[in-house]
């Protein structure tokens, strides 16, 4: 009786905990954990940059960071393009745009030089 009760509240706690979840907008655990993994992308690629300047006094392409092997693993885009904008020695931006038809209203996410990630709807 004890075993029945207690399986009764854990399934009550969690259907209540849904619910809520679901009636406050909150965010897809699938889209957190691809954004988490996009901005993880995001701040190596900025880094791969940084490191980059530091050795020819430019931002280099993603293909360029590649060939010097500062972007090591080939990066898993979770349905995500990329795209890369260098203003000469001044500064980049890096995009993260949702590709997946399925995604969106997924965020767009960017990067520059200062390593701040935006997040735009």
């Amino acid at each position: 009786m004890k075993r029945f009760v207690l399986s009764a509240l854990v399934a009550l706690t969690a259907a209540a905990a849904a619910a809520c979840q679901a009636g406050s907008g909150a965010t897809p655990p699938q889209e957190q954990i691809d954004v988490v993994s996009i901005r993880s992308e995001l701040l190596q690629i900025a880094k791969a940059e940084q490191t980059y300047l530091a050795m020819y006094s430019k931002y280099g392409t993603l293909e360029e960071l590649q060939t010097e092997k500062l972007l090591v693993d080939a990066p898993d885009r979770r349905g995500f393009t990329f795209s890369l904008a260098i203003n000469g020695t001044d500064g980049f931006v890096v995009t993260a745009a949702p590709a997946d038809p399925g995604k969106t209203n997924w965020p767009t996410l960017t990067i520059d030089q200062t390593s701040q990630i935006t997040e735009k709807q």
